[in-house]
């Protein structure tokens, strides 16, 4: 019997958790976060962690994958997905498999790490190969997939060879192999039965929303968060690699912006990483996972989906 996953996903600044956690409280349900950043520890601001949402209903929500890494270490895909893998062995062998039980919820907008898990990526324990990823910076993708070619035909043939990022990665895994055996993800031992909503909002409505949370984000302490993290060791390189937040207002404590040019620059940045977004979640059809569109807030249309799902069931 597939296990039942209701997941929601959509733009940043669209009312994702608070969507999840209404219908979560509706349904009984736990919420197993997919965003790639709330998974360190002290970046709570900057990523809209939220978490009192979660304890605005009673009971409040169970949440995973929230608060568990140490900002300081490299938290990839693959931790993403043996742990997310590990929460849903755990969720689905607590109740029997059963045709009216309760769907979990994932709710996020980081899609590689979502599409990992639906989609049942291989994924292997390899850790950034910094040296590597330097000598190869100025490759063009023609070198590159010749590189990869050369290097391992196995990786290359499974490899997205559009894209210089991820045939990076394959030559850093090829690089690994060449040492020694490597470990791999192991799939769910389950089949998952997948609800997938997509929220959309109006683009001037979505534009409102991106600069009206920065600022309310800016007000709350975002910049002491960030001179926090630097102040416990954090560098400035590693803050690039933790998000547009972390990165501009890096940029602005170490005197390389004004305060004035970081909040317009961040508002740009955030506004073209959501249409990044969007995009992405338009093209998961045609990578094999269909997805019914709602608009932001809209909990009844969410739980109607849900309704619909368990008809044929009952």
């Amino acid at each position: 019997m597939p296990y039942p996953l209701l997941v929601i996903v959509g733009p940043t600044a669209t009312g994702k958790t608070r969507l999840g956690v209404e219908v979560a409280h509706r349904l009984g349900s736990e919420i197993i976060s997919a965003d790639s950043r709330q998974v360190y520890r002290g970046l709570d601001i900057g990523t809209g962690k939220d978490l009192t949402d979660y304890s605005a209903v009673d009971p409040p929500i169970p949440y995973h994958l929230i608060d568990i890494a140490d900002p300081r270490e490299v938290y990839t895909l693959f931790h993403y997905q043996r742990d997310c893998h590990e929460v849903l062995h755990s969720l689905a062998h607590r109740q029997p498999f059963a045709d009216d039980a309760t769907p979990t919820l994932m709710v996020g907008g980081s899609g590689l790490y979502i599409e990992a898990v639906l989609r049942g990526f291989r994924l292997a324990d390899v850790d950034e190969n910094v040296e590597l990823r330097h000598e190869l910076k100025d490759h063009d993708r023609e070198e590159l997939e010749e590189r990869l070619l050369e290097a391992s035909p196995q990786i290359h043939a499974r490899t997205d060879c559009s894209s210089r990022r991820r045939m990076i990665r394959g030559l850093e895994i090829a690089a690994a192999e060449h040492r020694g055996p490597i470990s791999y993800t192991k799939p769910l031992d389950f089949e998952l039965d997948l609800r997938i909503l997509s929220i959309t909002t109006e683009r001037q409505q979505l534009r409102e929303s991106i600069a009206d949370r920065l600022n309310r984000r800016l007000r709350d302490g975002m910049v002491g968060e960030v001179r926090d993290l630097l102040d416990q060791g954090i560098t400035t390189e590693r803050l690039k690699s933790l998000g547009l937040e972390y990165r501009e207002v890096g940029a602005y404590l170490a005197g390389r912006k004004t305060y004035r040019t970081m909040v317009s620059d961040l508002e740009t940045a955030i506004g073209q990483f959501a249409k990044r977004q969007e995009t992405w979640f338009r093209g998961m059809p045609r990578r094999g996972l269909p997805v019914t569109t709602i608009k932001s807030g809209d909990v009844e249309a969410a739980l109607q989906t849900v309704e619909q799902w368990r008809q044929p069931m009952v």
